[in-house]
């Protein structure tokens, strides 16, 4: 499935891992007036991600700067695995957002996800015969996106996407080919609409913080 093969989504151990998903994202979707640091257990919770979280400070603002670099993402979120995405630090992810996690889908540092995003990593062949329904096999490609780039409210991204860092995916937008860095796309399917000339340099690093 990762590798974007294709293979069945139906077996028994893929539900489980699905309901395991759904089960976690509505735990985050139920809590309310949570503290910092118990949305980020909910975050890792839906993620699988078991790294040990850093021990608790007596003062609740001190406590939550523990986790200044982490995602913050909001619910409701809907996402089919899980396990299979991957965000860097300082990352937003707004409410409505939607990862069919079927092959990896990574986001990097400090980029912004406007509310109703849906990335999907999931196809299916184009053969009905092939497809048949749920009793068919399904498959996917990966999504990455770079570093500080801004993704706009309701756009989708499709199978096989790479955003480049530093670029701003207008709001609605359908990407269904890569987008390079420091530019700005919009529209179906997204068009470059013009390039960005940031003041950050271009050549800085590309930060290894992406989280499991």
């Amino acid at each position: 499935m990762l590798r974007g093969d294709l293979y069945h989504a139906f077996t028994p151990e893929l539900i489980r891992e699905r309901q395991r998903c759904r089960d976690a994202c509505q735990r985050l979707i139920d809590a309310r007036e949570t503290s910092r640091r118990r949305q980020v257990e909910l975050w890792r919770d839906i993620n699988g991600d078991i790294s040990p979280m850093p021990s608790q400070l007596p003062d609740p603002e001190q406590d939550a700067a523990l986790f200044d670099d982490e995602p913050w993402v909001e619910a409701p979120i809907h996402i089919d695995y899980g396990t299979n995405v991957r965000l860097g630090s300082n990352v937003y992810i707004g409410h409505n957002c939607t990862i069919l996690d079927t092959c990896l889908v990574s986001i990097g540092s400090r980029t912004l996800v406007a509310p109703n995003v849906s990335f999907y990593s999931a196809t299916h062949p184009l053969d009905p015969q092939l497809r048949n329904g749920m009793r068919g096999p399904e498959t996917g490609m990966e999504i990455h996106v770079g570093e500080d780039c801004w993704i706009g409210g309701g756009a989708i991204v499709l199978p096989g996407v790479t955003i480049g860092r530093g670029s701003t995916v207008g709001a609605g937008s359908v990407v269904t080919r890569d987008v390079p860095p420091f530019h700005v796309v919009a529209g179906n399917p997204a068009r470059i609409i013009r390039e960005i000339k940031p003041t950050m340099s271009m050549e800085l690093p590309i930060s290894n913080s992406i989280r499991k």
